[in-house]
Parts: structure tokens; sequence; C-alpha cells
């Protein structure tokens, strides 16, 4: 692992990705951020060594470099998830290339269903906790301890100053922002009622298939973690309805620009 890192960064390296401070990765339907990134170098997936290929067809694959809030960014435009059978090293990978390339914030995005009656679509989730349903971690494997602590602490997995900034910039912003937990499973096929109704029951106010893998090897890197759901979906078992993905990718366009927002005035203030 420790080698596959090494020639992934220094390749990185070599295309002008230098010192960047700030990793963010952006989930399904969230690209806009982008169009606020002052664009230095960019690599894509399949040129990368060792990385994975993102193979869902509303994921771009590719990283890029650059400067945006007046900080050095390296963004990932698509993620890997475990249903695309990768495992959870894999899709893990690039959070440990972007610690090697300098970064000490990671800012995470996803999509997700609203578990919490309370939340509707189109509104926004700051994650304050999670749930790991995806059934292993990806700090299973022989050898993780020459990376960092194998028991990591996850107490606070979500950083309580960052996530106060965020609620903050809400605020200040007028954007109507819930806090609460997300569970990621594995998917890629959606959840039944009953599964809905266990969801709800254990504590969980958001589900989707991300996030969760990144968090767990950002905290055992010692990197400061933040994470938004933006919610595509109301999950209510008594009144569900087949899912739209069209329908889930439009409307985290729509409400993307609040995330956008968010982001961006963060990352002034680090």
């Amino acid at each position: 692992m420790i080698k596959l890192i090494e020639e992934s960064t220094e390749y990185l390296q070599s295309k002008g990705f230098e010192s960047p401070e700030v990793g963010i990765i952006l989930g399904t339907g969230l690209g806009q951020l982008l169009n606020e990134v002052e664009v230095i170098a960019e690599a894509s997936y399949n040129h990368i060594p060792n990385f994975p290929t993102a193979t869902v067809e509303f994921h771009k694959g590719k990283l890029v470099y650059g400067i945006l809030g007046g900080k050095k960014v390296v963004v990932m435009q698509g993620r890997f998830h475990v249903y695309e059978g990768y495992s959870l090293q894999d899709v893990t990978f690039p959070v440990r290339i972007m610690e090697k390339l300098g970064v000490k914030t990671l800012l995470v995005s996803n999509a997700a269903g609203a578990i919490n009656h309370d939340f509707k679509k189109g509104e926004i989730m700051l994650i304050d906790d999670h749930i790991n349903l995806q059934g292993s971690s990806p700090l299973a494997f022989k050898g993780v301890d020459k990376l960092g602590e194998r028991f990591t602490d996850m107490s606070a997995p979500y950083n309580l100053d960052i996530n106060a900034k965020i609620k903050d910039i809400a605020k200040a912003n007028n954007i109507k922002l819930h806090e609460g937990i997300y569970a990621s499973v594995v998917g890629p096929q959606l959840e039944t009622r009953a599964e809905y109704r266990m969801l709800r029951t254990i504590g969980a106010d958001a589900v989707g298939m991300s996030t969760v893998p990144e968090v767990i090897v950002a905290n055992h890197l010692n990197l400061k973690v933040a994470a938004v759901s933006v919610l595509t979906d109301e999950c209510d078992p008594d009144n569900l309805k087949p899912v739209d993905i069209a329908e889930i990718i439009a409307m985290a366009g729509k409400a993307e620009s609040n995330m956008i927002t968010l982001f961006k005035e963060l990352i002034k203030s680090l």
C-alpha cells in the first residue's frame, strides 16, 4: 500500500499538484463546485497509477487541482463505491493520496435519501455522526498500522469546529441546514420499506451509499473532516413510490448551489 501511494502521489506532483490544503469529494450529481475553482492542473483517474476508475455514468473520473476561496484544493470529480465491485481499500485510496499530497482538511458531499420525516428533498443535512452498514471497514487489512493508528478513535469523526463554522455560514446566508446522522449502506439497490423503518429505528436521519469509508480513513490519517448530504428524495415507508434516478440527479442539481456556498465560504475561513 505504501508503495502504491507513493507512485500515485509522485505522478500527481509531476502534473503540478503542489501542496493542496483542502480535499473535496463531490457526490452524485454534485459537480458544479468545479465552476468555482481556478483550475491549475487535472488528471483523469485512468491515467493515475494504481487509481480505480469510476464506473457510474453520472460520475466523472477526474482529479482537479486549483484555487478555491484563496486556498489550494484538490477535488475528486466522481467517487468510488463498494457497489461498483471495489474493495473498501480501493474506495478510500484517493483519500490517502490527498493526505500524502498535503491535504489537512477533507470536505465530503453526497446525495442521500431523507429518513427523518421533518427533512424534505432539496434541503441539506450537515452530518453530525454516522452509522456504518457497509459490512466491513477500510482499515481491515494487514499493515494498516504502518499508515496510522489501527484502532482509530471515532468519538467525533466530524470536526466540531468546522461544523460550527458551517452552521454559522448557513445562518448568515439564509440556508436551511439540518443536522443529523447518516447511514451508509452498500447498495446499489434502494431500500425496502422494512429497511427504511429499520434505519429510522436505529437513529438514521439520511441514508446513502458512500462517505463513511472515506471519513473513516480521513480520521485514520488525522484529517479534519466535514460532510454534507444533499437530500434528493423522501424515504417514507408508508408512502413509498418507485425511485426515479433521473429525478434524484435533478434534485441534487437544484440544491447544489447551497452546498457550494457552504463549502466556498468555509474554505475562505480556514
